[in-house]
């Protein structure tokens, strides 16, 4: 017997559900127990095919995959390597993809107004953290004197940009505009480089409608780069710098062409990273595929959160239909180390994060965010009032399915009630900032106007 998920939230746990093989639910803690079943869904589209760029953080859906949590829900899924961000994103709109690994600001800007518009929905955070800022030797040669040492000798962490201010200048002074390179518009990657920069007094750049570069006033220019060229485009001396995911910055460690000098855990500590997207369309006409999917992907980050599992979790991303890094380069980042310079790896136990700090809810809070850097650097060009933030994110973010998702896991035993947040979709406010910045995201434009660098709104509005 099979039953249909009705649209209730508040009904979700009455369903008639029935669980594989017959056998009742059992309460527990562990993931992938054999005597654990799961309890089955009326699937409306059980063929699936999921993209995704090759990435650490798109580990979620290799893992749901390869540890069979998709076919556990019924579904019969294909996960295809995309080129860049763009065919991402066209191909998850146009209905190529049923959904796809994306960067955060994907689903945002496409429901803003800025780029190609769309209205695509984010039931899943894929993890926090995972990037990094590396740069040339011959960068990181001039930077280093400017950064002060640790007892032990060592750079002291976090590297804040004032070090790399002095190494602009000259380059500027030589005639030759300082080059920097991030993985697309809209990404995480854009607007951390970006804070980090304006931290240290160093103008990225503003967007325009005539400028879609987000160049204008630039002391950096940023542009744009696919993440597994950015080792190749930094050695070709095209970029002298990059913000990107992993694992493209330990990648030029071990090739010894650059420097990783921070990650975006010491920008903005367990900020959101990935997402994973699919159209409102698509989730409208198959509700209960969405859930049986949203599920698979829970259960993933909570595997992958097992340190025990690191290991196994290299040797899967390594394969060349994922990742295809060397297992020793992934390790370097999944294995709760970072490598800065050569032979300087320093313990990150957080760097990738897929599960724990709540990190597969889509917090409004977490969009927000996005929207502010949107609107702080002229993608969005019009000021908005305070309202607007939320009822955006609204429309784009999607706990209720991951609600859903998530009660029908602990029903299964597979996560513990404990894991599930309560909360109202906002974080506290936080200052874990490379600047000390509060951020709070029930006060967007108090937000926006906090910043010496950037556009400034009307309170009033």
């Amino acid at each position: 017997m099979k039953a249909m998920l009705t649209k209730s939230l508040g009904l979700c746990l009455g369903l008639m559900l029935v669980a594989c093989g017959g056998k009742q639910a059992k309460k527990g803690t562990e993931t992938a127990k054999a005597d654990i079943p799961t309890l089955t869904l009326e699937i409306e589209k059980p063929q699936l095919t999921f993209g995704f760029i090759k990435l650490t953080d798109m580990a979620p859906l290799a893992i749901a995959k390869e540890k069979g949590f998709f076919e556990d829900e019924g579904l019969f899924v294909s996960v295809e390597a995309q080129s860049n961000w763009k065919n991402v994103l066209d191909r998850v709109i146009d209905g190529q993809l049923d959904g796809s690994h994306m960067l955060s600001g994907q689903p945002i800007a496409a429901g803003a107004g800025f780029g190609r518009q769309a209205e695509l929905v984010t039931p899943f955070s894929m993890d926090l953290n995972g990037n990094g800022i590396t740069v040339s030797n011959d960068v990181w040669s001039k930077m280093k004197p400017n950064v002060p040492k640790d007892p032990d000798g060592k750079p002291a962490h976090p590297i804040e940009a004032d070090a790399l201010k002095p190494v602009i200048s000259e380059y500027k002074n030589n005639g030759k505009p300082f080059k920097m390179g991030m993985v697309f518009p809209v990404s995480t990657h854009n607007y951390e480089i970006r804070y980090w920069l304006a931290a240290a007094g160093i103008h990225p750049g503003m967007y325009t409608a005539d400028n879609v570069q987000g160049q204008i006033d630039a002391e950096v220019l940023l542009s744009v780069t696919p993440p597994p060229q950015m080792p190749a485009t930094l050695e070709a001396g095209t970029i002298y710098g990059y913000c990107v995911g992993e694992p493209w910055n330990q990648q030029a460690v071990f090739k010894g062409i650059g420097v990783p000098v921070t990650t975006n855990y010491d920008i903005w500590k367990n900020n959101p990273e990935k997402v994973f997207v699919m159209t409102k369309k698509f989730i409208d006409k198959n509700p209960n595929t969405a859930i049986a999917v949203t599920k698979a992907l829970i259960r993933a980050g909570k595997w992958l959160d097992e340190p025990s599992n690191r290991a196994e979790a290299v040797k899967i991303l390594s394969m060349p239909q994922y990742v295809g890094a060397d297992e020793v380069v992934l390790a370097n980042s999944m294995t709760g180390t970072f490598e800065f310079e050569k032979g300087d790896k320093r313990s990150m136990p957080d760097f990738n994060v897929f599960y724990k700090y709540n990190a597969t809810y889509p917090f409004y809070s977490d969009g927000i965010w996005f929207l502010t850097q949107m609107r702080r650097w002229g993608q969005i060009p019009d000021p908005k009032p305070a309202a607007w933030y939320e009822e955006t994110i609204k429309d784009i973010y999607r706990p209720d399915i991951w609600m859903k998702a998530a009660n029908l896991l602990v029903e299964e035993g597979h996560i513990p009630a404990s894991d599930i947040p309560e909360t109202d979709g906002y974080k506290p406010a936080t200052a874990d900032f490379i600047d000390g910045n509060t951020y709070d995201a029930k006060d967007p434009i108090g937000y926006i106007n906090s910043f010496e660098i950037g556009n400034k709104d009307d309170s009033s509005l």
